[in-house]
């Protein structure tokens, strides 16, 4: 196909810039998933735009930030493995809170790959703004670091979604389609199915629990004798016996929340019934733990 463009592009930011609600508006479905809790994103999550002139693969990538576990460290190795092997980098900045010294170690760091891969600015959250806070993130953007292009965007209500599309495919290099149509992620199922798990146990826990829960899923399998029912068997693991009983909940109420929501999204993804049964598990300290870390896939 004669100007067809294919690569790799992903978005970077401090913790909860919006890069994941964005990743998902570009690919037109969920992908990534999106919580109010920073570090939500542990792995290099690829999604996968289709167009008639172009196929954009992006990966979402975690929140940079100065590493206090070993999990936080090997977090940070995703992001800059991933920037070595990218087309063009968006850097997220919201639009409703100044720029920091967050934002600032992160620019620094990307001024080492300028040169070589064009890193495109963004403002994201512009719906939670005025248009003139918008025109000062801007400017104040600038100051930052030199972009090849900066452009301000709302995942929420669309604005500038096709336009920032645009500027990345400008930038990828001519090729043929890397991915079949219709595909949208090269996530194995298990790996977003767990994902979802994850999603919905964040949502309302308290502020220390965020980074202390990991899922895995050990074994998803068509029920014996029905097309159109899946068991998912699931782990949910906290670090502390304490933590247990926030995701547990009053009498286990909370715990059913969260299999609840995970289930209906599951099924959302899967086109199926689920049967989810999930259990929680204490793994002592485990992101401080290399051979746990491992077992957790990181």
């Amino acid at each position: 196909m004669t100007g067809h463009r294919s690569g790799f592009a992903c978005f970077v930011g401090r913790p909860n810039a919006g890069k994941s609600t964005l990743t998902n508006a570009l690919v037109g479905t969920k992908v990534a998933i999106t919580s109010s809790k920073p570090q939500t994103t542990r792995h290099a999550i690829r999604g996968i735009v289709h167009r008639e002139d172009a196929q954009l693969v992006l990966i979402d990538t975690p929140g940079l930030h100065r590493p206090r576990t070993l999990l936080g460290e090997r977090l940070n190795d995703i992001v800059h493995t991933t920037w070595s092997e990218v087309d063009v980098v968006g850097f997220c900045v919201p639009a409703n809170e100044k720029i920091g010294p967050g934002d600032k170690f992160i620019a620094a760091e990307l001024q080492k790959i300028a040169k070589r891969t064009p890193v495109i600015g963004i403002v994201t959250k512009t719906d939670l703004v005025q248009p003139q806070q918008v025109a000062e993130q801007l400017l104040a953007l600038q100051q930052v670091m030199e972009f090849a292009e900066l452009v301000p965007v709302s995942a929420v209500d669309g604005f500038q979604v096709g336009t920032l599309a645009d500027l990345l495919v400008q930038r990828l290099p001519e090729g043929p389609q890397l991915y079949p149509g219709g595909e949208l992620t090269d996530e194995p199922e298990q790996t977003l199915v767990a994902e979802l798990i994850r999603e919905a146990a964040l949502e309302g826990v308290r502020d220390e629990l965020p980074h202390s829960i990991a899922v895995t899923v050990e074994e998803m399998l068509p029920r014996e004798g029905r097309d159109d029912l899946v068991d998912v068997h699931a782990f949910l693991y906290v670090e502390r016996p304490s933590q247990k009983g926030i995701i547990l909940g009053h009498k286990g109420e909370r715990l059913r929340e969260v299999g609840a929501t995970a289930r209906k999204n599951i099924e959302a993804l899967l086109g199926s019934k689920v049967y989810l049964d999930l259990h929680i598990k204490v793994a002592k300290e485990w992101q401080r733990d290399p051979r746990q870390l491992r077992r957790l896939g990181f």
